[in-house]
């Protein structure tokens, strides 16, 4: 379960107080923006207790996680939001789309932060703030975990709204990754503007 052992581990060598879990959703869909959340916790024992229950958002129902979302944006210090549409994924890559996302998130951020602490193998060198990455970081940082619960349910709802706008896909359901139904509707149909025509199977094959 996800808790404040990393923050701590961080304030208590460097004296930092504001120290930002950020982490992404999407980055593996055929469809959609990629979104990335940045998270400012209290570095108290009382945060825990209240935001019981946060952890790796992939291993919480969506109604747990809709309950977490307003927890979270209602006890954290500060908390950013960034996005990057599948149009500039196809034009940069997915990488480099994310980054910018975690970027954005990051200078959405009312606060500050003196340290980052990053799900997965990323970097941000954009950013001149002192940073580390941690490999299924969601897991273990509480406010890595509630960063991936922000960007998951953020992107979750950006994504029944697309549905409104293009019904053939169910993007409400699958919410752009590449389910058996997903897959097919775009043979069907053809991908739609909000499709990553970068990403196999909708880029075309090389002659």
């Amino acid at each position: 379960m996800a808790d404040l052992t990393l923050e701590t581990a961080v304030s208590q060598q460097h004296s930092f107080t504001l120290i930002a879990g950020i982490d992404e959703a999407g980055r593996g869909a055929l469809a959609g923006p990629v979104v990335a959340a940045a998270v400012i916790l209290p570095l108290n024992d009382q945060i825990e207790t209240l935001l019981d229950g946060v952890n790796d958002s992939k291993q919480l129902t969506a109604k747990r996680r809709d309950s977490l979302f307003d927890l979270i944006c209602q006890h954290a210090l500060a908390y950013g939001i960034g996005q990057q549409p599948a149009s500039v994924i196809d034009e940069i890559g997915i990488l480099p789309a994310n980054r910018l996302a975690m970027g954005t998130a990051v200078t959405q951020l009312t606060l500050t932060p003196q340290f980052l602490l990053i799900d997965g193998r990323i970097r941000l060198p954009q950013l001149n703030i002192p940073q580390k990455s941690i490999v299924r970081g969601d897991s273990q940082s509480l406010s890595i975990a509630a960063a991936s619960i922000l960007a998951k349910v953020t992107r979750d709802r950006l994504m029944v709204e697309m549905d409104r706008h293009y019904p053939n896909y169910g993007f409400a359901q699958h919410k752009g990754y590449g389910t058996e139904f997903h897959r097919a509707a775009i043979a069907q149909f053809g991908p739609c503007p909000e499709h990553r025509h970068s990403f196999a199977p909708i880029r075309p094959p090389l002659l």
